[in-house]
């Protein structure tokens, strides 16, 4: 393993806090071929990233995991999404079986607006899917499509986790950005539905529906790094936010399709400066509670 890795950075951060490892809600595991192809998007700066963007965890697939296991990781997912139909059920079934032979994985589902959506969703409940991915910038689509319908209503009623990317970062969609979601949200108030990014780059707006919403929650995938910093900063004024809602805050990475070391993440958190029980909470506490694991 290399040890240029940030292993000990990783470590160091959660032992002064006093944890016992950090939970982190957005990792991405998929089939082989079908990371390649995200790994080959990333390489050629394609439209929904339009940047140089190397992948720092470039490696084959039990590295990644030792890795995350010396990180002190204690859980993860494995977020996967489709970028077309006929490609939900498919990878339902991959990360079935991928949560079942690594149990720190907490199961990861997706879904996308096509007819049998609701069945696939409902199966992949019933085999203990924890947590659900949509991605609306690469699906294209509208949240509320009526041929989600069926999909939102179930995961609302059964309380399970929908980490989304609705936000217009890296790049802006038909379907991303506050509205859709919102009015989403309107329809299924009691939906858990985590934004992804913070909501990069419409933060104050998503902010705004976390206040609204009880059960509205934000990953911090990607913000506050250098990184992101330098194309959509998040603004200063918004922090008391921040701080007033973090018990509704998850530490979400993007490991391992991240342009920087794993540690980056948690010092840019750090230097927010909003204190250490803050830190716990977000980076542990929060996403305990909210799977129970």
């Amino acid at each position: 393993m290399d040890t240029d890795d940030g292993r000990d950075d990783v470590v160091r951060f959660h032992e002064r806090l006093g944890l016992p490892g950090i939970i982190d809600v957005h990792t991405h595991f998929m089939p082989e071929q079908v990371l390649r192809k995200v790994w080959a998007y990333f390489d050629s700066a394609g439209p929904l990233t339009g940047m140089e963007w190397p992948i720092a965890y470039r490696h084959d697939e039990d590295e990644r995991l030792a890795l995350l296991s010396s990180f002190g990781v204690l859980r993860f997912t494995s977020m996967l999404y489709p970028h077309k139909a006929g490609m939900a059920a498919w990878l339902n079934g991959w990360a079935a079986g991928f949560a079942a032979r690594v149990p720190d994985c907490l199961h990861t589902a997706t879904f996308f607006p096509e007819e049998g959506a609701g069945k696939y969703v409902a199966e992949a409940v019933d085999a203990g899917a924890r947590v659900f991915k949509s991605h609306v910038q690469v699906g294209a689509y509208d949240p509320n499509d009526p041929l989600l319908d069926p999909v939102w209503g179930l995961l609302a009623e059964a309380g399970i986790p929908v980490v989304t990317h609705c936000g217009s970062g890296p790049a802006p969609g038909r379907f991303t950005g506050p509205g859709p979601v919102g009015g989403l949200l309107a329809r299924h108030p009691r939906l858990r539905l985590v934004v992804a990014h913070m909501g990069m780059p419409e933060y104050a707006e998503f902010l705004a529906l976390a206040e609204t919403y009880r059960e509205v929650r934000l990953d911090t995938t990607m913000a506050f790094t250098d990184f992101t910093e330098e194309l959509t900063p998040f603004p200063a004024a918004e922090r008391g936010r921040l701080a007033a809602l973090g018990d509704r805050i998850l530490l979400g990475t993007d490991f391992p399709n991240i342009p920087y070391p794993y540690a980056h993440q948690l010092h840019a958190l750090e230097r927010l400066g909003l204190g250490d029980d803050w830190l716990r909470a977000v980076c542990h506490d929060n996403a305990k509670a909210l799977f129970d694991c």
